[in-house]
């Protein structure tokens, strides 16, 4: 427990939701990986976790708000055996959509 309550859960399971995104394909999220407030490398260790749990084909969803981690997670996809599907910038936050090959 921290100093204020309980520690958000960073990685949640997002119930297979479906997201179509700026292709116009539909994918199904099998996780999505909450890194609101948090500044590197939390955010690039988070997704490298998410995905290395994921089975080929899955999609990961990251939720973060710092710019840095923003443009650092697409090209970290090859050495995860991954793919970057899509950015989308939402009003406090980006969404970063990452499929395992």
């Amino acid at each position: 427990m921290g100093l204020f309550g309980k520690k958000k859960e960073s990685e949640a399971p997002a119930g297979n939701r479906a997201v179509t995104l700026n292709d116009g394909i539909t994918y199904i999220v099998a996780a999505t990986v909450d890194c609101l407030g948090d500044n590197c490398p939390r955010p690039q260790l988070m997704t490298k976790k998410a995905v290395g749990g994921l089975g080929a084909g899955g999609v990961v969803e990251i939720v973060l708000d710092n710019p840095t981690s923003v443009e650092a997670l697409p090209p970290m996809c090859p050495q995860m055996a991954a793919t970057h599907l899509a950015t989308i910038k939402e009003a406090r936050a980006w969404k970063v959509y990452i499929r395992k090959d």
